[in-house]
Parts: structure tokens; sequence; C-alpha cells
């Protein structure tokens, strides 16, 4: 059984994919007929599952949108990932250094995650070891998808940290008993959610091999205590 894991999302923490998602929504909300502010239009997707914030644009219009919208905003996406996408600042030499097991969860679908960690180098990192909400049928803030994550990486949840962006992503970690680290980069705006939510906050990916080090000496002992940021 591996001494100690990590479990890293994907959108948002390992592949800069949110932005790119956000300004797709937008776009096709805008040719739907609704216009969504620039600073609501990430709250709105990050973390969660696209079908969920669909119903809520359809909601927010008062009629149904077109069964191709969900295919066509992943086209769209597709095509932005494509031209645009790059790695979260500073993730790789994070996972080039990391001496813990590590694996990848996340509310997308098996093929996007392997979509986006193919176009920005880091999918060789992650074969084998990519968690999809899709193939587990559990959606953040369940915490069934770090569990299963954690179960299949042979791993007590206790003993695994998790390092999240979304408030939703947090609760699913802290829900399944994991320590988590939210990822709340300069001028985001979402460190006191995600502190709020049970994460032990940083900003930069270069702060997060000192914050895994510090847990990982800990890790036996660690009950849960106290949460805190990271200057």
């Amino acid at each position: 059984m591996p001494d100690c894991l990590v479990i890293f999302d994907c959108d948002g923490v390992l592949v800069d994919s949110e932005v790119l998602s956000a300004r797709v929504m937008r776009e096709m909300a805008a040719e739907s007929g609704l216009a969504i502010a620039h600073e609501d239009a990430l709250p709105l997707i990050r973390g969660r599952k696209v079908a969920e914030w669909v119903a809520e644009l359809a909601a927010a219009l008062g009629r149904p949108l077109p069964d191709t919208f969900i295919p066509e905003f992943r086209r769209r996406t597709a095509l932005a990932f494509s031209a645009e996408l790059r790695a979260v600042p500073h993730i790789e030499q994070v996972l080039l250094t990391l001496p813990l097991p590590y694996c990848t969860a996340s509310s997308a679908p098996a093929e996007k995650i392997r979509l986006t960690l193919g176009l920005t180098g880091l999918l060789p990192y992650f074969e084998g070891r990519v968690y999809s909400a899709y193939e587990v049928g559990a959606w953040k803030p369940d915490p069934g998808l770090f569990r299963h994550a954690a179960a299949d990486m042979g791993t007590a949840p206790g003993r695994c940290a998790v390092v999240e962006d979304s408030v939703v992503g947090v609760r699913a970690g802290v829900a399944a008993g994991m320590t988590v680290f939210g990822y709340a980069p300069h001028g985001s705006g979402t460190d006191a959610a995600l502190g709020a939510a049970g994460a032990i906050t940083f900003p930069s990916m270069e702060r997060l091999p000192a914050l895994l080090d510090a847990w990982h000496a800990t890790a036996a002992r660690r009950t849960g205590g106290g949460r805190r940021a990271a200057s």
C-alpha cells in the first residue's frame, strides 16, 4: 500500500483550461440570447458537471437549450484547447520532483482529461492514473470520485492529499476525509471561498512542494485540525 497519495484535479490545477471554457460558454450563451457577465462566467462552470450549468442557462432563458448545445460546446472548447491551452504555471516542475504517488481525478469526461493533458505534454505523467466522474458516476461535491481514486491506488483516504481550485472540489475532498490544498492564484479572488470550504490555500504552484512535504511529514498524526492560508 502506498504511504501517501496526492490527487490532482485537472482543469485549473494541471491545465489552464477554465478560462477558455468560460469564454466559449459566454459566446454560446450570447448566441442563444443570454448575456453572461465576464466576471460571472468562470464561477458558473468551475468544477461543475456541464449538464448542471447548462440547465441553469436554460432556466435563465426560460426555455430549453437545443440537444446539440453540449456537443457543440465540447467541439468548440476542443478547438480552443488545440490552439491556446497551456499547462498551469510551474505544475510540470511539481510533477517532476514530487516524491509521492499521484493521480488526477476530475469531473470532466475521460476523453477530455486525456486531450487536455496530451495537448500540454502532461499525459505521460498520468498514464493509467486518470479518474473521471463520468466513469465512476459521482460528481463533486460527492466524495465518491476521490474515494474511488484512493481505493484504486491502494491508499486510505486519511493518507491522501487533494489539490483543487473549486469549492465543490474542496468539499468533495473534505467529505472524503482527505487533506485539501486549494490553489487560489494571485488575482483570482478565490482564496477566501476555498479556505471557508476547508482547504489549505496557496497562491502559486511553486509553493505546493513545500506544503506537500510538510503534510507528508505529519500525515500519520494528522487528525484534520485547523486550516490555514499560505502567503
